[in-house]
């Protein structure tokens, strides 16, 4: 699970408790002006084939970055229904899947700090 924090330029991924851990990651910072796209993760979504560094556990959890054709992501789920897709250009990630305590909070906070 994550927390984030927007202020006017960036928003901060702040990943917490074991995810530490799992996905070898304490934060990831993006510009808000690289976002492109914020939706509630699909159900059947599942990261690039390539984990380096992270965990993944078919169904269970992916935590960590994951590489596939032109792709970079980070992932900190566990499928259960509660992950939002951050969709990015011109960062680092090409995308951001990661577990939220209120996803339909964390949509309309980004949402918002997108549009402004």
């Amino acid at each position: 699970m994550v927390e984030f924090e927007v202020d006017d330029s960036t928003v901060t991924v702040s990943v917490l408790g074991v995810d530490r851990i799992l996905s070898l990651r304490e934060q990831v910072t993006v510009d808000v002006a690289d976002i492109t796209a914020v939706a509630l993760a699909e159900v059947d979504l599942r990261p690039p084939w390539v984990r380096a560094p992270g965990t993944f556990f078919p169904g269970v959890i992916a935590a960590g970055t994951y590489r596939g054709r032109h792709r970079k992501e980070f992932w900190d789920t566990r499928f259960g229904g509660r992950a939002i897709r951050i969709d990015l250009a011109g960062s680092e990630f090409t995308r951001l899947v990661v577990d939220v305590a209120d996803p339909d909070a964390a949509l309309r906070e980004l949402t918002w700090a997108v549009a402004a």
